[in-house]
């Protein structure tokens, strides 16, 4: 809180139970596609998670959760299988978009399903001198500090910068895309369909 005892935008984000009605546009925006290209007449599923940050996480991990699809990844036949894509991946980079985003953005992260991949489009580009290169390598610069500290109590986030490092190794197939003109920081999950 500041020191008028007023809750700071961490405090509105950690612990408001509707931290929407102060901040309307903090919320993430998930959508699931019919193809490879957003149509502009058609969706399969779309819904907006709001609520306070852990809430926003869970709920959007379970939209992605519920819609990958499942393979039997050498399981028998009675198992209801495993998701394409480890669940840790998307752990991982859902919180960093929460904890990392540019909060002076007044924009939602997107949530963007496709039948051949996943993007989390997160407002604000990569802070100080981070690259895309340092970002693999575990370098990390915190954008919003008492945010983060509060986070590593309530989200899977440690905050040592490891977190993309993870996703990657549990799944290669992941690209990143820092557009500072757009002031936009793009994760892109590529599915690998079994031929």
């Amino acid at each position: 809180a500041t020191d008028d005892g007023k809750l700071n935008l961490a405090g509105v984000l950690l612990f408001a139970k509707r931290p929407q009605r102060i901040k309307p546009v903090f919320v993430v925006k998930a959508v699931s596609w019919p193809g490879v290209a957003i149509d502009m007449t058609n969706y399969l599923d779309s819904e907006d998670f709001e609520g306070p940050l852990q809430k926003i996480f869970e709920d959007s991990l379970a939209f992605i959760m519920r819609r990958l699809r499942k393979v039997q990844a050498g399981q028998n036949v009675n198992t209801l299988g495993k998701p394409e894509i480890p669940q840790v991946v998307f752990e991982e980079l859902l919180v960093n978009a929460l904890v990392h985003r540019d909060y002076f953005i007044s924009a939602p992260i997107r949530l963007f399903l496709f039948s051949d991949r996943i993007e989390i489009v997160s407002p604000g580009r990569l802070p100080n001198n981070l690259t895309i290169e340092k970002i693999k390598a575990g370098n990390s610069a915190i954008r919003n500090p008492i945010l983060a500290s509060f986070a590593a109590k309530i989200l899977p986030y440690r905050g040592l910068g490891s977190g993309i490092k993870r996703a990657i190794e549990a799944w290669p197939h992941i690209e990143f895309v820092s557009d500072y003109e757009g002031n936009l920081f793009t994760s892109t999950i590529r599915c690998v369909n079994e031929a």
